[in-house]
């Protein structure tokens, strides 16, 4: 049962694969990290990492519920535009934003551009000069401090595409070109370290290096920190031996340490900005498939395949990622046997959870892998020319088609003879 919904029904209903996200997780999560930073810190903005999943009834949920938007590409902002999303709390981030996207984000009055390299400085300094506004931006900072974390997802190291690195003096360099361009407003430093990151000591290391760095160029530039943000990589728990600190020790390590740095270095507290994404959507997002072919290898293993996999969730193959499944049709029946859930695409790799325990599992049964909101759907492709599959939101016995299934006429829509 999902949202008071039984995920064989739903499975029935709209057939599989099926994502299922769960309302109800969705803002009890906005509104513990709205809680948990908000008791210990006096003025913070939660923004959502749109680039975990959204869409526009969940942009639409976000703003309900008070968060903010992160957004990284003019898709994303249309998303945000096409329900109305207060643009003075969209933040827009990237690496290679093209000429097309920041006008457009200056056109919207967009709050924050996230400023991450030279390049973009001097061109989004002209475009807003051209149209005669001031534009309010953070600077993308590289603080150097390894996170722990897989390496395609680490983002705060020395050697990496995003950023401008302090200890080379890019970043002064950056901020002093910032401040000295009249089209610019520099209001606020950035760091993202990665993703599914399961220590708070790296966010404690990073605010102490960003803040140092904040007090030096007030002393040697007279810049005032007035925001904020440590970014967002906050870990969720994918498989039952693997615990992750909760948002409150999160919360407790990021504002104790703005809090007592800000002190020792005569500083005034600036805005605080977080940006989870995985954290609030992550664990409220479950992938229903049904079973097919079941192959046994004597002695060696137990294939069970569905009619789902690498299309639509990528990340076991790409970053070697865990998951727990149960079958939803016997989830009160005991554990009998270790098998491996293979997907349907045609590659080797396409293998959605390896040796977990289950019920005897036979073909027809639903299997249910929870914790699929993240970044499962946002990567999804059409390799194979597979549909993408639909999502539907739950809530007290309702089910709420929020995205329909590809159709085969889609696939081809964009294509021409």
């Amino acid at each position: 049962m999902v949202g008071g919904c039984a995920t064989t029904e739903l499975a029935a209903t709209f057939a599989t694969p099926l994502y299922v996200f769960d309302e109800i997780t969705l803002r009890s999560k906005c509104h513990e990290y709205r809680q948990e930073f908000g008791q210990r810190y006096p003025d913070i903005l939660v923004i959502y990492a749109c680039k975990a999943f959204i869409n526009p009834a969940l942009a639409k949920l976000f703003q309900e519920e008070g968060l903010g938007l992160d957004v990284v590409s003019a898709g994303e902002i249309n998303i945000a535009r096409s329900v109305a999303s207060p643009p003075e709390r969209v933040y827009f981030h990237g690496n290679n934003k093209t000429e097309e996207e920041l006008r457009l984000a200056l056109e919207w009055g967009i709050g924050r551009i996230v400023v991450d390299n030279f390049h973009e400085l001097r061109l989004l300094g002209r475009l807003a000069e051209e149209r005669g506004q001031v534009q309010d931006i953070l600077l993308r900072l590289s603080p150097g401090v390894d996170p722990h974390t897989h390496r395609y997802i680490t983002t705060g190291v020395l050697d990496s595409k995003f950023g401008f690195p302090i200890s080379t003096g890019q970043a002064e360099e950056a901020l002093t070109k910032a401040i000295a361009t009249p089209s610019l407003n520099l209001v606020g430093l950035h760091f993202h370290l990665g993703s599914s990151i399961f220590e708070v000591k790296p966010y404690v290391e990073a605010i102490e290096i960003l803040l140092r760095f904040a007090a030096e160029m007030k002393e040697r530039h007279a810049f005032e920190l007035g925001e904020f943000s440590p970014g967002g990589g906050f870990a969720i728990q994918y498989v039952l031996g693997s615990p992750t600190p909760s948002t409150a020790d999160y919360a407790e390590a990021i504002t104790s340490t703005l809090l007592d740095q800000s002190s020792k270095l005569r500083l005034s507290p600036p805005r605080l900005i977080i940006e989870p994404g995985r954290g609030i959507v992550g664990q409220a997002g479950i992938a229903l498939y049904r079973v097919g072919g079941v192959k046994e290898i004597p002695g060696i293993r137990k294939y069970i395949f569905v009619d789902g996999g690498m299309g639509d969730n990528i990340r076991p193959a790409l970053y070697g990622s865990k998951y727990e499944a149960l079958v939803a049709n016997k989830a009160g029946e005991a554990e009998a046997e270790q098998v491996t859930v293979a997907g349907r695409f045609c590659e080797s790799g396409d293998i959605l959870i390896k040796d977990v325990y289950l019920p005897k599992v036979e073909e027809g049964d639903i299997l249910a892998v929870p914790a699929c909101g993240a970044y499962s759907l946002p990567m999804a492709s059409n390799y194979n020319a597979s549909l993408k599959p639909p999502i539907v939101l739950v809530r007290e016995r309702q089910a709420h088609l929020i995205r329909r299934r590809e159709t085969y006429e889609d696939l081809i829509r964009c294509d021409l003879l």
